[in-house]
């Protein structure tokens, strides 16, 4: 009795307090709370280890109903959908938490790509930024649209993380880039127009962890919201950076994942032991470095006139299709110094 501690309080103040089939259960002396040894985290019954496979399982690529299956073949147990994706949302948000504050050491030459995702029978486009070097995620964003707007955003997200202005950046042949790269980054910073798979420099890299998250998302039936899909979007995030071993990263037959290779010191190997400390985990302050803003480059008066022209049609095609429109609908022009 000496060993134990209360999973409430971790009081060692503690007495048996009976059964319940089978079960033996304890008394906090010191909280007051009933409780048995069984491995759950606290107001929950199922094993952890149990809870942390499901979590892996879907961002593994298997679907709710599949890991329900695979639950009851291993651990026997008969779980609803609603408990799977309870214990899918909670952890997410964790993990989130838990890893909002790590900053990548990362290299200079970044990917950019965009690829679309259906949410509630609409077409959204993921636009991505992927570092070279250590094949980290830097930035994932979520978008209605791949305007120059939206690219810019994912652009000044990916520097937020990293904290660092790449030397170059490849991507397709989206005009978006063209003008979104020099206006983020100023002319320090190349941009590299890829062909996919044929020639070298290619877009293989980004192309491949693309292909992962369309894996993912194709056997998904609960994106019913942009919401639910920009939080499972980033549980995946937290997945392929610091839980999924990259193959192309191995060395001496050492899997490492992209968050190592980065140089982040990053405590936990998997969603078993991210889910146990996750309590613990999210009330110590991780160190964060202040990142300088980005200066305000200014456009040429041909990419002003551009800008305008693209507005200008962008309107005209509102008012064609939905009557008159808002600004969520167009967008907002960013405004340039």
């Amino acid at each position: 009795m000496s060993e134990l501690t209360c999973k409430y309080c971790n009081s060692s103040n503690i007495v048996k307090d009976g059964t319940n089939t089978g079960e033996q259960y304890f008394l906090c002396r010191s909280c007051n709370k009933r409780f048995n040894m069984k491995d759950a985290l606290v107001h929950m019954k199922t094993p952890v280890s149990a809870v942390s496979a499901a979590v892996s399982m879907y961002y593994r690529g298997m679907s709710i109903n599949n890991i329900k299956q695979e639950l009851k073949q291993i651990y026997n147990l008969d779980v609803s959908d609603f408990a799977v994706y309870n214990w899918i949302e909670r952890f997410t948000k964790d993990a989130i938490k838990i890893t909002e504050n790590y900053h990548p050491e990362a290299g200079y030459v970044w990917c950019a790509d965009e690829t679309v995702i259906d949410i509630a029978g609409k077409q959204y486009w993921l636009l991505d930024v992927i570092d070279v070097k250590t094949r980290f995620l830097l930035a994932s964003k979520l978008s209605p649209n791949r305007w120059m707007e939206d690219i810019h955003e994912v652009l000044e997200e990916a520097y937020q993380r990293s904290g660092r202005i790449p030397k170059s950046i490849m991507t397709d042949h989206l005009e978006g880039y063209i003008r979104a790269i020099p206006s983020t980054f100023g002319a320090g910073t190349r941009h590299v127009r890829v062909e996919k798979f044929a020639s070298k420099p290619n877009n293989n890299i980004i192309e491949r962890m693309q292909g992962t998250i369309k894996a993912r998302t194709k056997i998904m039936r609960d994106l019913k919201s942009v919401d639910t899909a920009k939080l499972i979007l980033d549980g995946f995030f937290v997945h392929y950076n610091y839980m999924r071993p990259h193959e192309t990263l191995s060395k001496d037959g050492n899997d490492i994942t992209p968050a190592q290779k980065a140089g982040i010191a990053f405590p936990y190997g998997d969603w078993e032991q991210l889910i146990r400390s996750s309590q613990e985990a999210k009330r110590i302050p991780t160190a964060r470095f202040d990142i300088p803003k980005l200066p305000a480059y200014s456009m040429t008066k041909a990419d002003k006139k551009r800008e305008y022209e693209r507005v200008k049609s962008r309107l005209k095609r509102a008012k064609l299709s939905e009557g008159r429109p808002s600004v969520q609908q167009i967008g907002r022009p960013r405004k340039w110094k």
